[in-house]
């Protein structure tokens, strides 16, 4: 930015509309937006008039209009001005005139560091393109006039609007397929990390193709417009707030401008920001699928299908029957909620909003028959979804269920996380009717889907409140001491399972025997087994892997073992060596062996082996997943480890040279590491929250033959090969490790024992270990 600005300049324009218009974005950006307007409009208009008066011949016809964005009259500070120049010229002469116009127009917005969108036609090639180009077509919709000939600007504005009138059909069906597009491509504006606030689903242009596809007969109900425009002007204010907070254009709200942004637009602070745009965008995307939805004629009225004695099927919805009776039995909305998902269908407006106006908020203990209906509604797997997400838009759920309104449009800042809490509760119980078929109490495991992280919505660890909420919950649901209970078990323990698989030793009894002893029993274990994979999917791609899943289907069957009266030492067998590494090792050679995503190496035991190859690994950009390590008393000692495979594929030849080269120590990995971490480029943010110091804790009890130490970090280059060389220089054997990477922290287990095979109990040797790997982590 010019720290002068010139008079006439973007900058100083920007700095007027801010100095018209508070800095509180919050409630809506459409003043800013008209300010700045306002001021660019003078200003385009005196270079117009400035070109004409100099180069247009006399008798000559011109008119400019603002369409597309500037023509509504929403400019953010770094938008594009999208400029249609109409002219009449008849002559030789024309095009030469036309040019020395448009150029005196065009050039000193271009200097002015201003982005065009521009076009010169007479008004028969304008109406020629729009016949053809929706783009063109929905630009001219909302043309203003800026300058010049009235009657020229209001002949293409009024053919253009016959036009399209004309071919509202066909622009119908195109609106309606960019829609899908872009829900498609972009994603939802709601449950993005970062969202994007014009095309993705629930986002500006939505709004905008809605309003289009109202002037082309497409009904609308008053009410929706008027939330559509509110929530509209959220996001026009989050995106106003993102230019001035970046000195820059752009529709994605990154992680890194997050902060900023909600800081420039008036927000409390970026969680405020971010909810803020999560209601708006689940309210936009909601109402532009009913109207859509809507829009699909019913080609054969069909007579009404009575559902139940106060629900009916009419015209492809559910609607209340005559005389049904909210009031009196309060458990009609859970029956039409429940006839909407096994119908596939939507609840009907005029019943949604009579559900609204009479359903009150369930304070006590729910009518009889309630908690069977939200049961048999979660059953009903992901078509259930869109009627909780009906339900929640006119304020029914939180009003049924009033420990769920703090929850309510929530953003987790995290990559880890896709959805708002809300949402993600929601995917968690219909991704466990899936699974009913695994657990003795299909019941209790939809209400566990649905209430494991309740608690995210308040201050404090969300499983301690979450277990708290759920002791006030169950009872109000009518359900037994025993399965409240379970419940609560299944709330504390949600992430026992999928956090025990991947941070430590499945072969070890104390490993087995603390899960056993947790759970308490196998029905417990089934119930927490498939909560475990169905919260893992709703949470992420990266939450879910054929290689975690593996991992916790062996944990619970070997805790199923135990639980079930059988002896531990039975279901401690090493799912490493197999036999193929045993052989490698009896051959007394340096080996080294790639399947798929897994390398094992094979070489004599010395300090370091491990610590070596996790550097070369790091040598080559390899992010590893898991790792084992075994030795034998003849002296040889296997690793093994499981990484991400990059999508360019592994270098197997270039690899397996380095690794022969590194345990020959013919290879500076030190040097190599630290040039590679000079040129290599930084991750982004993919969590708010920033990371907490470096730990390193000692897990005493956690092994029954080794001392486990659980260490937290900020991942690097070569973090692995730095905290294991820093292990091994303090004389232990690592026999097991784990490495997990979630965001952009790592969580790494390692199982060592001293030279002498020893447990580490000196307090004096665990502080300078801690001493080590705390450097070697920083």
């Amino acid at each position: 930015r010019m720290s002068s600005p010139l008079p006439g300049s973007r900058q100083g324009h920007l700095d007027a509309a801010a100095a018209a218009h508070s800095d509180d974005l919050r409630n809506g950006g459409a003043a800013y937006c008209e300010s700045l307007a306002v001021i660019t409009d003078d200003w385009v208009r005196s270079l117009f008039e400035a070109a004409v008066s100099e180069y247009a011949p006399a008798k000559s016809r011109f008119a400019l209009l603002a369409v597309g964005g500037f023509g509504r009259s929403e400019l953010a500070p770094w938008s594009d001005l999208d400029l249609l120049l109409v002219h009449e010229l008849k002559g030789k002469k024309t095009a030469p005139a036309v040019e020395a116009v448009a150029s005196a127009l065009w050039y000193p917005l271009w200097d002015a560091g201003v982005k065009l969108g521009h076009a010169v036609r007479t008004v028969k090639e304008q109406l020629t393109i729009i016949t053809a180009d929706l783009d063109s077509a929905t630009a001219l919709l909302t043309a203003r006039f800026l300058a010049g000939d009235t009657d020229l600007a209001d002949e293409v504005t009024t053919k253009g609007r016959a036009s399209w009138d004309k071919q509202s059909g066909t622009f119908l069906a195109a609106l309606r397929a960019r829609v899908r597009e872009r829900q498609d491509n972009a994603g939802d504006v709601a449950y993005r990390l970062e969202p994007d606030l014009k095309l993705g689903h629930g986002g500006l242009r939505d709004v905008q193709s809605l309003k289009w596809a109202h002037q082309s007969g497409l009904s609308i109900l008053p009410e929706d417009l008027v939330e559509l425009e509110r929530c509209y002007d959220v996001l026009l204010g989050a995106r106003v707030a993102l230019h001035r907070a970046t000195g820059r254009p752009g529709d994605i709200l990154r992680l890194e401008d997050q902060d900023s942004t909600a800081e420039v637009g008036g927000w409390n602070d970026a969680d405020d920001l971010m909810a803020d745009i999560a209601a708006a965008g689940r309210t936009i995307a909601w109402l532009v699928d009913e109207n859509w939805g809507r829009s699909v004629a019913i080609a054969d009225r069909l007579p009404d299908r009575a559902i139940s004695s106060g629900i009916v099927l009419r015209n492809g919805e559910i609607e209340l029957a005559d005389g049904a009776n909210p009031v009196a039995d309060p458990t009609l909305v859970l029956q039409a909620a429940v006839a909407a998902a096994r119908n596939d269908c939507r609840i009907g407006r005029s019943t949604l909003d009579r559900l609204h106006d009479e359903v009150e908020p369930w304070k006590g203990t729910w009518p009889v028959g309630a908690t069977a209906q939200l049961v048999a509604l979660l059953l009903e797997g992901h078509r259930s979804i869109r009627v909780l997400e009906a339900l929640d838009q006119r304020e029914l759920f939180a009003r049924l269920l009033p420990e769920w309104e703090p929850n309510r449009s929530k953003p987790q800042r995290n990559a880890y996380h896709r959805f708002t809490v809300d949402r993600h509760l929601w995917e968690a119980a219909a991704n466990a009717s899936q699974l009913v078929d695994r657990v003795a109490r299909p019941d209790l495991l939809v209400l566990g889907g649905l209430f494991h992280d309740l608690g995210k919505g308040y201050p404090g660890d969300h499983t301690i409140v979450g277990m708290e909420l759920v002791r006030q919950v169950g009872p109000k649901l009518g359900l037994p001491t025993a399965d409240v209970d379970t419940l609560v078990a299944m709330v504390e323990h949600h992430l026992l399972l999928p956090d025990v698989a991947v941070r430590r030793d499945l072969t070890d009894e104390a490993t087995i025997n603390q899960v056993a002893e947790s759970l308490g029993s196998v029905e417990r274990l089934d119930l927490l087994h498939a909560l475990t994979e169905a919260d893992s999917l709703a949470t992420g791609p990266s939450a879910w892997g054929s290689w975690k899943e593996d991992l916790v289907n062996e944990l619970a069957a070997r805790v199923r073992h135990v639980l079930g009266g059988g002896n531990v030492a039975e279901v401690t067998w090493s799912l490493f060596p197999d036999a193929s590494t045993l052989m490698l090792m009896a051959a007394g050679e340096i080996a080294m062996h790639r399947k798929d995503d897994v390398i094992t190496v094979v070489s004599p035991d010395s300090a370091g082996t491990f610590s070596q190859v996790a550097g070369v690994l790091s040598l080559h950009g390899l992010d590893v997943l898991t790792a084992r390590a075994h030795s034998d008393e003849q002296g040889m000692a296997a690793s093994e480890f499981r990484i991400i495979l990059p999508e360019d594929g592994i270098a197997w030849r270039t690899l397996k040279t380095d690794l022969g080269r590194a345990l020959a120590h013919q290879l500076a990995i030190e040097s190599r590491l630290v040039e590679r971490a000079k040129t290599y480029r930084r991750r982004r943010r993919t969590q708010a929250l920033q990371p907490e110091p470096p730990q390193v804790v000692f897990h005493d009890g956690a092994s029954s033959n080794a001392t486990v130490i659980e260490v937290r970090a900020v991942t690097k280059i070569g973090i692995l090969h730095q905290i294991t060389k820093a292990i091994g220089e303090l004389g232990l054997d690592i026999r097991h490790a784990t490495v997990h990477t979630i965001g952009i922290e790592v969580v790494d287990t390692f199982y060592v024992r001293t030279s002498a095979g020893e447990l580490v109990t000196d307090k004096f040797h665990r502080k300078e270990i801690q001493r080590a790997i705390l450097h070697a982590a920083t």
